[in-house]
């Protein structure tokens, strides 16, 4: 059974940094995708970053230059480094799996596994 576990969400200024992390647990596929969406109430799933186990990496234009998604593969994690976090990255923030390689990392449909997610909240 595959389980996805974000955590280090929080509360930060404007200009912060903040970490999250993705524990994933039985997922086990060598060939595989991962990324990370948001979500704001009253809005659509958007996909973030994403990274294939070829490294290859995918950001939306909102977060690049701010944002590095990477994962350690002996600890079966994945990671977002935020930096310079803005209030419109205010949002929900998902971590997702999938068990091939995603020509769209960033389209959620693509996915197979979700974690329940982790907020993150940056005030002006």
């Amino acid at each position: 059974q595959v389980q996805l576990v974000e955590s280090g969400g929080g509360s930060v200024q404007a200009g912060g940094s903040l970490t999250l992390s993705c524990a994933a647990s039985g997922f086990t596929y060598s060939t595989n995708s991962m990324g990370w969406f948001r979500q704001v109430p009253g809005k659509e799933r958007e996909g973030v970053a994403g990274i294939d186990s070829d490294g290859r990496t995918s950001y939306a234009d909102s977060v690049k230059g701010r944002f590095t998604i990477s994962k350690d593969n002996a600890k079966n994690t994945l990671y977002l480094q935020m930096n310079s976090l803005e209030p419109e990255d205010t949002a929900m923030y998902y971590c997702a799996a999938s068990r091939v390689l995603l020509f769209r990392l960033l389209q959620s449909r693509g996915y197979n596994y979700w974690g329940q997610g982790t907020q993150v909240t940056v005030s002006s």
